[in-house]
């Protein structure tokens, strides 16, 4: 078995790593703290993704778990996912040996921690023992987990409720799995073809990941099971209950638990990941009292929409958490340019996120009196707007501009310039933003970001 320690931070430094992805979901940087009535989690806990599937079922050259969905390999947001849950001591990536090299790169370029890279075996049961086994020549017994997480690589939306759920129940119980209702009807078939008979659905579940296990009992397990298990087997948690006596405390996983398996799951997977940026944004009015007014209504008209949107002052101290949690910025200048706010807070993104996951967004909200929109000393920095624009966007930001009308205490719809990091054009009612790839209009920016 072969193991490779890339030469990556193992350890978090300071507040621009992240603290728990979900999207991500529950996964989503700032919500690693423990919730209220949840229990916590005081003993370690480490995770084993195999990894070293070929992909056949989704028809391509390039295994699933290295294709990529928005510039980025599915078992990197995998990854993150864990990465994100303070509570997770060690993450194993188990791969084909032919693959090793291809996984430093990606934890190289996306500045992972916490992992370790290990060969797999010809199956998944030994893949999977390979990685338990990893754990316990990582480190002195002191160090090794009390409770193992199995994970499949390419189930990215995992959020960490249910990790909680699933360590907590393995080490009450030595084992803990996540099941669903089953979807369609199961049948057995004769030899022939016809059918011999059909299970009552209601009775069964279909088992799915995350698998939790204390390391004693899933180490002992691979340790007893025979060369059949190795060869055919697929379920861990029946080498627990038959090797060990361990009957797994089974728990209902939401939705979100699917597996990509096919070609069509890879474009669902990035609808979902694309969908998850647009639902929150928040809101940095510089500590004004007028531009915390205007982003009080804002939140409210959010709300109707089903989104979320969080006022605050500022980015530094307690709410620098939102640099790794939100995609979505509206910095908000009541009177005057205040370029300066807006090249500070593309300052502090750049620094929170050396490799953002996706293109973060900054929208710089001007907001004009009627006085001032006639006055041409106040007009818009169009060239500065742009030239930083350029910049952001080699860091993954992209930086647009808006200008408000505000009449009578009123903000009107009156987009009067637009700027962005690829082109400004000026219209009348329904002004669009244009990008390189993107052409959006100002009820779809309403709805996405405000």
């Amino acid at each position: 078995m072969e193991v490779l320690h890339p030469n990556v931070r193992n350890k978090c430094e300071g507040p621009g790593r992240p603290a728990n992805p979900g999207v991500f979901l529950d996964g989503r940087a700032g919500k690693g703290d423990t919730c209220s009535g949840e229990p916590s989690i005081d003993f370690p806990v480490s995770v084993v993704l195999p990894a070293g599937g070929t992909g056949e079922r989704t028809g391509l050259h390039t295994p699933k778990q290295f294709c990529s969905l928005l510039g980025r390999p599915l078992i990197s947001y995998t990854i993150q996912a864990f990465e994100r849950v303070s509570w997770i001591q060690h993450i194993v990536v188990v791969v084909a040996k032919e693959s090793m090299g291809l996984m430093a790169d990606i934890i190289q370029r996306f500045q992972h921690h916490k992992v370790l890279v290990v060969s797999g075996g010809s199956t998944r049961h030994r893949s999977i023992c390979n990685g338990v086994l990893a754990l316990d020549e990582e480190g002195t017994a002191p160090d090794r987990p009390r409770v193992v997480i199995i994970h499949d690589a390419v189930r990215p939306f995992v959020e960490e409720g249910f990790l909680r759920e699933i360590a907590v129940a393995a080490k009450d119980h030595g084992a803990a799995g996540a099941i669903r209702p089953l979807v369609s009807t199961v049948i057995a078939t004769t030899s022939e073809g016809f059918l011999d008979h059909s299970l009552e659905r209601a009775k069964y579940r279909a088992s799915e990941m995350p698998q939790g296990f204390t390391h004693h009992v899933i180490r002992q397990a691979y340790q007893r099971c025979t060369e059949a298990d190795f060869e055919f087997g697929t379920e861990c948690l029946h080498l627990a209950l038959q090797y060990c006596g361990t009957n797994a405390k089974l728990i209902e996983g939401p939705p979100t638990l699917w597996k990509v398996t096919y070609k069509k799951d890879l474009a669902a997977a990035e609808s979902v990941l694309k969908e998850s940026l647009s639902e929150s944004a928040c809101m940095i009015t510089g500590g004004r009292t007028a531009a915390a007014a205007l982003a009080e209504a804002f939140q409210k008209a959010a709300g109707a929409l089903h989104m979320g949107l969080d006022p605050i002052p500022d980015v530094t101290a307690e709410n620098s958490r939102y640099l790794l949690k939100e995609s979505n910025f509206i910095q908000v200048s009541i009177n005057g340019h205040c370029l300066s706010e807006v090249e500070a807070l593309i300052k502090a993104l750049e620094e929170a996120n050396p490799a953002a996951l996706h293109p973060l967004v900054i929208i710089w909200m001007r907001v004009l009196t009627e006085d001032e929109a006639s006055d041409s000393s106040t007009a818009a920095p169009t060239s500065a707007l742009l030239d930083m624009a350029s910049t952001a966007k080699l860091h993954q930001i992209l930086l647009y501009g808006i200008q408000f009308l505000q009449s009578k205490g009123i903000l009107k719809q009156i987009f009067s310039t637009i700027e962005s990091a690829d082109g400004q054009t000026t219209c009348q009612g329904a002004p669009v933003l244009k990008g390189s790839n993107t052409r959006v209009s100002c009820k779809k920016l309403t709805k996405l970001y405000i």
